[in-house]
């Protein structure tokens, strides 16, 4: 697969541009929650699993400085936009997330985290794009992802990933014989709408019990009514100036 065409992207506010397919899977406001959920701080090592174009691990990059930054993505074409990307602030290894290289299974990581695909093949209509349907359904299971992070983590590691909210169910099944401490923060785009998405944070090894957080709220108002965003302040901060998300602590 190649890319006949591509766009130049800007995420927070501009301080990071992402090369990405003009058609395929793209990454937008997900990524950058996810990179402002991160808890790494400056020295420490953090390995993304599905990597995609990069977004992920540049956000997090430009957020906190002195980052041991490993992307792992099994689409050739999508590591090659991220190396690009990256100017060498993000080790990018192509590779299939059950077939790991040893440089990766040789170490630990303090962090690892993942946007895997959100829907499984049955319940979604299948994109003609092979990179997007690739990124959008499944075809590792979620369990995989977990267990890979798992083993990927040092002891009192932190794994963070972000999924669509009906596979909730999957990833506890899947983290809770590996990981301790789980934490849910689920993302819903208005006050009073169902959630759509979660954030989980977990920790190898962690013993505290599991919270489920009240539900972060992206937009103001009922509905869409105005030809801008309608971010909440503290939303348009994470998205456009690189704040870290206040996820809740315990």
């Amino acid at each position: 697969m190649s890319f006949p065409q591509t766009t130049d992207d800007s995420f927070l506010g501009g301080r990071v541009t992402l090369r990405q397919p003009a058609q395929g899977y793209r990454a937008g406001p997900d990524a950058v929650l996810l990179a402002a959920a991160i808890p790494a701080i400056s020295g420490e090592s953090v390995l993304e699993l599905g990597c995609g174009v990069g977004a992920v691990s540049l956000c997090l990059n430009a957020r906190v400085s002195g980052l041991d930054l490993v992307g792992v993505e099994i689409q050739p074409d999508y590591a090659d936009l991220a190396r690009e990307n990256a100017h060498g602030a993000l080790e990018v290894v192509t590779a299939d997330l059950s077939e790991m290289p040893l440089s990766i299974r040789d170490r630990q990581f303090h962090h690892v985290v993942a946007n895997p695909p959100y829907y499984l093949e049955k319940r979604r209509k299948k994109s003609e794009d092979v990179g997007r349907e690739a990124a959008f359904t499944e075809d590792t299971p979620l369990s995989l992802w977990v267990e890979v992070a798992a083993k990927r983590l040092r002891p009192r590691g932190v794994f963070s990933l972000i999924q669509d909210i009906e596979r909730l169910p999957e990833i506890m099944a899947a983290a809770l014989p590996v990981l301790g401490s789980l934490e849910v923060l689920p993302i819903s785009a208005r006050e009073g709408r169902r959630p759509r998405r979660f954030l989980l944070r977990a920790r190898k090894g962690g013993r505290a019990e599991f919270i489920l957080h009240p539900a972060l709220v992206l937009h103001m108002g009922d509905a869409h009514s105005v030809d801008q965003d309608s971010y909440l302040p503290e939303v348009k901060s994470v998205l456009r100036d690189g704040v870290a998300l206040n996820f809740p602590s315990r």
